[in-house]
């Protein structure tokens, strides 16, 4: 599961939102426990109308490092998602400037915090672990065919007998139809085949190099290539 992105409005700059008493002032406590929020601006823009305060605008530098704090260290969100369990922070993303910092550098806007794309399995959220990915792509990369009778993803087992293979289209949503295989190890094989030419596409439009060169690395056939 990525990092979502939960900002009112990415193209106000943060130097617009100067501290006054239409921003709430930012007290130094850790964040999750864990976390430093060492942010030179604050984080967060609220307005009063009527007496009561509303919030206008998040820092999505902030809140992109506040829920990636989340999934390592509330136990809230880790009882929710248990798979997250074991996961942790490097000990410099701890501290909101250096997370920033890093994450100004990325193509960020509209896309999501990811531990998973460039190390599949990997749970240490680091600058060298991390991406920004579209939604779109974590689709694709999450959206795998339901297992059934303990078949591998994207195969099940026709009337009479034989394996079919079936592959989603991340660009038309269409679900395809590959064949009809022999033996279910085969069928899975060109479900690969399929979702790895579909994952080089992705790559195409990437523009982080470390997410293309992942994305062609990504669901090679494993069985010797379907037959």
């Amino acid at each position: 599961m990525p990092i979502s992105q939960h900002v009112v409005n990415y193209d106000r700059p943060r130097h617009e939102i100067a501290p006054s008493q239409n921003v709430a002032s930012r007290k130094p406590r850790l964040v999750r426990g864990v976390g430093h929020n060492d942010a030179s601006y604050p984080v967060y823009g609220y307005s009063n109308a009527n007496g009561r305060q509303k919030r206008l605008w998040i820092c999505p530098f902030y809140a992109a490092w506040k829920d990636m704090l989340e999934r390592c260290y509330s136990e809230k969100f880790l009882n929710r998602y248990p798979t997250y369990r074991g996961c942790s922070v490097e000990s410099s993303w701890l501290s909101l400037s250096v997370f920033s910092e890093w994450m100004s550098r990325q193509d960020h806007v509209g896309k999501h915090l990811d531990k998973d794309i460039l190390s599949p399995g990997n749970k240490i959220y680091s600058a060298e672990t991390c991406a920004f990915i579209s939604p779109q792509l974590n689709n694709f990369l999450t959206n795998t065919s339901s297992i059934r009778e303990g078949l591998p993803t994207g195969v099940s087992k026709t009337t009479i007998g034989r394996f079919s293979a079936r592959c989603r289209n991340p660009f038309t949503g269409h679900d395809a139809h590959i064949g009809m295989f022999d033996n279910p190890e085969s069928a899975h094989d060109a479900w690969r085949e399929r979702k790895h030419f579909h994952a080089c596409a992705y790559a195409e439009l990437q523009s982080d190099h470390r997410v293309a060169q992942a994305l062609r690395q990504r669901y090679q056939p494993i069985n010797g290539g379907a037959a």
